[in-house]
């Protein structure tokens, strides 16, 4: 006589064989989902230095002050242009002085890991984002909140449904205190469980460079995937639990 597994079932091959076929899937919603954005535009070819008669530098150039023009290490400091939405790398001189001026404002501090966020499957369907991968931020400059993700050209840019986004604050108050323009709410609903997680505005941008730096020709290689991973792995290291 056969007798029943002890376990629950929880090890049985075929749940672990189901499980990991879901995760593979979601892994590759990630890398699908761009190469659609991708295929609604013209293929930019890539550029052999070789080709001009010139070399790669042997070295990346010095980093320096978007404000000022001096050079600065690598660990500096970053504003954020208000009107143009973007980011400014900083000397620590412009950043102390230069801060608050016209429409430059330092980023937020903070990164915090949300475990426990609400966001329903409708919910998110409701904002209309074709991945399951972006940002959103609170702007000043158009008084609404904005849904930034990942594209192979960069970050693409979608206003929210002020119905939407007040659904999101019911459900999670904590959403209440995102601070406006210089910190992000940071959404990977690619994993299982979904990862959210508030971070400084210059980190929400990195996600959407890291793509597109990853990206490789038309379909965008294996580099997306393990750039998207690497990347949530640095910040959940320097994350606090809300």
């Amino acid at each position: 006589m056969t007798t029943g597994s002890t376990d629950g079932g929880g090890n049985r091959p075929e749940r672990r064989l189901v499980s990991d076929a879901v995760a593979a899937r979601r892994r590759a919603q990630l890398v699908s989902g761009l190469r659609g954005l991708a295929a609604a535009r013209p293929a930019t070819p890539i550029q052999n230095p070789a080709q001009n008669g010139s070399q790669a530098p042997a070295t990346a150039p010095a980093e320096v002050c978007d404000v000022c023009g001096v050079t600065i290490p690598e660990d500096h400091r970053h504003l954020l242009h208000l009107t143009e939405r973007r980011i400014l790398c900083a000397c620590e001189a412009c950043w102390g002085m230069r801060a608050g001026e016209d429409d430059l404002r330092p980023v937020g501090r903070r990164t915090l890991w949300l475990p426990d966020l609400d966001v329903p499957d409708d919910l998110w369907a409701g904002f209309q984002i074709p991945i399951g991968l972006a940002f959103f931020m609170y702007s000043t400059v158009t008084a609404c909140v904005v849904a930034m993700y990942p594209s192979p050209a960069g970050a693409t840019e979608s206003e929210l449904h002020f119905e939407s986004w007040q659904r999101m604050c019911a459900l999670n108050p904590i959403m209440a205190d995102l601070e406006p323009d210089i910190e992000g709410l940071i959404v990977n609903r690619l994993v299982d469980p979904p990862v959210y997680v508030v971070a400084p505005i210059d980190r929400c941008y990195a996600l959407t460079g890291a793509v597109k730096l990853a990206w490789e020709g038309i379909s965008g290689g294996t580099g997306v995937e393990h750039a998207v991973t690497r990347f949530f792995d640095e910040l959940r290291a320097q994350a606090v639990p809300a």
